[in-house]
């Protein structure tokens, strides 16, 4: 993270960076600052309205360019089309909300291309959450992305299993 962050900000770029917790955003945000020597602005849930309205005037001013938010506080209801990069740090298991955060730069406004990383590391359960994001999203462009097309391709005997009664399924009427 702190290399793709040194890259992006070395360019002129702006990014966000998407966490589930507050306490990792708080230490993201002291080893950035620490590394990058930039400053870091930190979105989290615990802060008040006025505070959450400042940080993000000073990001979407460029006065800093460098976001840290949380998915619950930051991931819904911002327009931030100064960010070109965005990365998800630790990730959600749910594709909708990752998603719904990396939308958070694509808004009206924006004018350049937006990059998504997505950080995990191979062999431990952020790679299993990144396999169950994937066939998640892979299972949700099949039923709603490709229309009716999944009902008319399946074959009779799928079609007769999909809607028969099963017998462990009657229960005994007396």
């Amino acid at each position: 993270l702190t290399e793709m962050l040194d890259e992006a900000l070395s360019a002129g770029d702006s990014a966000l960076v998407f966490t589930q917790y507050r306490e990792m955003g708080e230490l993201l945000k002291t080893h950035l600052q620490g590394t990058l020597l930039e400053e870091a602005l930190f979105l989290h849930g615990g802060l008040a309205p006025a505070q959450r309205d400042s940080l993000v005037a000073r990001f979407e001013s460029g006065k800093a360019r460098l976001l840290i938010l949380t998915l619950k506080a930051g991931g819904t209801g911002l327009n931030l089309p100064r960010a070109s990069h965005v990365f998800h740090f630790d990730r959600w298991w749910n594709p909708a909300v990752e998603t719904q955060a990396t939308d958070r730069a694509y808004r009206i406004g924006q004018t350049r291309n937006v990059v998504v990383h997505k950080l995990l590391c191979a062999g431990t359960v952020e790679e299993g959450i990144d396999s169950m994001i994937e066939s998640k999203r892979a299972l949700a462009e099949t039923v709603l992305g490709g229309g009716e097309s999944w009902l008319t391709e399946l074959s009779n005997s799928d079609l007769r299993a999909l809607f028969e009664l099963r017998d462990e399924a009657v229960g005994d009427a007396a």
